[in-house]
């Protein structure tokens, strides 16, 4: 109930953001009409069409994305045949005849136009009928609480549940509409009675509906107007989801809430994901805060869920709850270019070679973000070089991950040798909690002599050093326009499409933007051809940038600047002193770690080379 009513009220927003103008023309075009047979039907069939695009759309793939767009050109074109029977009146009455024949008439000033007597149904059905046009042409901003639905949507696969909320969104954006329908029909009515300007207004009407569509055909609505929105609403729905489902972790990396992989919670970047599974409906989680039988006793959390689903297993055969019973199991959820995860790899590793002989079992949950992640070679290339030699499942399809319940990267689960969940944490930090955890249960068991001492992690080198979280002050950034924030480059990034860039001059901090061609896609861009840079101005200790080469795999070399000048001594651990370096793999890149005073600076990386794919920033 609570995710419903969070999902109503972020729709409702949607009326505060200024990506919801284009579509405003479409639906006071109803005003001055009876608001249960004109608006009430658009409404719904704007709402229904939303939330059928939207479902399909996260779970169905590229496919239903581009279905869509054919649909929001059909759309266009409907509605601009709709705008030219408000403008024209002789030429309605022309172009009505065929709609009539087929028995489908857009809208009532075309019937009236057309002089036919329609039933309150057929009435009906032709606002029903506008309202699922609108609903393609629809494109509401996507901030923290779409981001966190869309993302659910993506891993739980198609259910009630997925549809049931984003119908909630979209029923709470129609409600906001039909206020403002409601309230603009009666100032409407006033007008026309005082000044005798109905014919204007329907005309003006008419060249606003235009006025939309030449907004949503040019990406307005999904490009500036987003930018724009993303700043007038996203505090707003970010409190209301602080307020009804406030986040537990520090240090980690939410695939819910945006599934971007939010930024590490302890700086306050959170950057929304909405990959999110379904807080709190997984086995693990059912009885997360059940309360201890004995002060000192760590609380049944619930029972290890089958790990079955994954796509194939690393460094062991496919391991199963029966035969892990009268173990102490730690399952660790992890993706290899996740900093966070890296992080805290070396006391994972640490804890499976100290308490092996001990009954200790770690399982590594491999659950991918970005699409590289999904590919076997790479995860097994990833394994290899972080010298993982425990049991590793590749869960592309996030099969053991829905059956935890669980919402982030990293996320640790302890088992007791009954096949109960005894303790968990997300994210970074605590390490000397979770290991006396570690310990209480192997005593539990009936091992003997078990160390009371905690491993340290001091010497961690590269990416998988401690960060220095004090002085992080730039958060998770991702490039790819389905969830790109902040960005300065004068040119707006053009969906799914290849466009000159020009580097913002001054920056401010955290803002950042591209040089050259590069083709902009959901969750990464493109350097199309020739050279090409990325300029960002951050503030922390360590910068970190995940990259790919081309699509053939072939290197790509690429320089570094920090204020201009080549990084010396500060130059991250993929990267020379000089600058210079070469991308090789899909990973994450270090590309500044910085050994004196911390403070803004604006971090450049040259591409020598096209076809380089740059996923998202994240700091440390």
């Amino acid at each position: 109930m609570l995710l419903i009513l969070l999902s109503y009220l972020g729709g409702a927003l949607t009326i505060l953001s200024p990506c919801i103008l284009p579509v405003l023309p479409f639906v006071f075009a109803r005003t001055g009409q009876p608001f249960v047979r004109s608006a009430l039907p658009l409404l719904a069939g704007m709402a229904l069409t939303f939330a059928l695009v939207a479902t399909l759309a996260a779970v169905g793939g590229g496919w239903v994305v581009q279905a869509n767009q054919y649909g929001r050109w059909l759309a266009m074109a409907l509605m601009a045949f709709f705008a030219l029977t408000l403008m024209l009146p002789h030429l309605a009455d022309r172009l009505t005849k065929p709609l009539v024949a087929l028995g489908d008439r857009l809208s009532s000033k075309a019937q009236a136009a057309d002089g036919a007597a329609d039933s309150a149904w057929s009435g009906a059905r032709s606002s029903f009928l506008l309202g699922i046009a609108t609903g393609l042409l629809w494109a509401p901003c996507a901030g923290p609480v779409l981001g966190l639905l869309l993302t659910g949507a993506a891993l739980n696969g198609a259910s009630a549940q997925t549809t049931l909320l984003l119908l909630a969104y979209a029923a709470g954006a129609a409600t906001s509409l039909a206020l403002a329908l409601l309230i603009g029909g009666k100032v409407f009515s006033a007008m026309k009675r005082s000044l005798g300007a109905g014919e204007w207004m329907r005309r003006g009407l008419g060249v606003a509906i235009l006025g939309g569509v030449a907004a949503i055909a040019s990406g307005l609505d999904t490009g500036l107007l987003t930018r724009v929105s993303t700043v007038a609403t996203s505090g707003l729905e970010q409190k209301l989801i602080d307020t009804l489902s406030p986040r537990e972790p520090r240090g980690g990396a939410m695939m819910a809430g945006g599934a971007m992989r939010g930024g590490d919670a302890a700086n306050g970047s959170g950057a929304m994901m909405s990959r999110t599974a379904m807080s709190g409906n997984g086995p693990a989680m059912m009885a997360m805060h059940a309360a201890a039988p004995a002060e000192d006793a760590l609380p049944v959390e619930g029972k290890l869920p089958p790990l079955t689903g994954a796509v194939d297993w690393l460094n062991s055969a496919p391991l199963t709850a029966a035969q892990l019973k009268g173990k102490v199991v730690l399952v660790d959820f992890w993706t290899y270019s996740c900093i966070n995860c890296l992080r805290s790899m070396p006391y994972v590793k640490a804890w499976a070679e100290k308490y092996r002989d001990q009954g200790l079992v770690v399982i590594g949950v491999h659950a991918p973000e970005f699409a590289f992640e999904r590919d076997i070679g790479n995860v097994r290339k990833a394994v290899k070089d972080l010298g993982i030699t425990y049991p590793v499942a590749v869960d592309n399809d996030y099969a053991i991950w829905r059956a935890f319940g669980n919402q982030y990267w990293p996320a640790h689960y302890l088992i007791d040798a009954k096949g109960q969940i005894r303790h968990h944490h997300f994210g970074e930090g605590e390490y000397a909690q979770t290991e006396q955890a570690i310990q209480q249960l192997l005593e539990e068991a009936g091992r003997k002599n078990v160390a009371n001492t905690v491993v340290s992690a001091e010497g961690a080198q590269g990416v998988q050093q401690a960060s220095d979280m004090g002085q992080v002050a730039s958060p998770e950034t991702y490039l790819g326009y389905e969830r790109a924030q902040n960005f300065a480059s004068p040119e707006t990034q053009a969906a799914d499409k290849s466009r000159s860039y020009t580097a913002p001059a001054q920056p401010a901090l955290n803002q950042w933007g591209l040089a050259g061609n590069w083709l902009s896609q959901p969750d990464q861009v493109t350097l199309s051809q020739g050279t090409g840079r990325i300029v960002y101005r951050f503030h922390a200790r360590d910068l970190h940038l995940v990259l790919g080469p081309d699509k053939n795999g072939k290197p790509v070399r690429f320089r570094v600047t920090i204020d201009g000048a080549a990084p010396g001594r500060n130059h991250g651990a993929d990267v020379a002193a000089d600058g210079s370096g070469t991308i090789n793999g899909q990973r994450l890149y270090q590309l500044v770690r910085q050994s004196g005073s911390i403070g803004d600076h604006t971090f450049n990386i040259e591409f020598l080379d096209p076809g380089v794919q740059a996923y998202a920033f994240t700091f440390g």
